[in-house]
């Protein structure tokens, strides 16, 4: 099942599963949780785990090599730190905005 993070703040997040899992773990929420909220009052602390996924695995940007495609190709795994861009995006704007991020619901 997808995992949709929402906010009033920004578009809707869509992750496929298993990053969706990886994301509220990593977040401190239930990974197999099919429906959630992280409150105002949770997003710093939510806010900061991710800062810390970026600074342990800084994102790749090295130019591709002549071998490499774009990303084209679908067996190339995105990396952790591309995956949590647009949810800390989510997540810091919610925060200036003082509102929830839901899933699932």
């Amino acid at each position: 099942m997808l995992v949709i993070f929402k906010s009033t703040t920004s578009a809707d997040l869509i992750m496929l599963p298993e990053s969706g899992r990886e994301m509220l773990a990593t977040l401190g929420k239930s990974p197999d949780a099919a429906t959630g909220i992280i409150t105002v009052e949770q997003l710093p602390a939510a806010i900061a785990r991710l800062r810390q996924v970026l600074a342990d695995n800084p994102p790749d940007t090295a130019p591709p090599s002549e071998n490499e495609t774009r990303g084209d190709d679908p067996e190339t795994p995105v990396s952790l730190s591309r995956r949590v861009v647009p949810l800390l995006e989510m997540l810091e704007r919610s925060l200036q905005d003082k509102v929830p991020i839901t899933w699932g619901v």
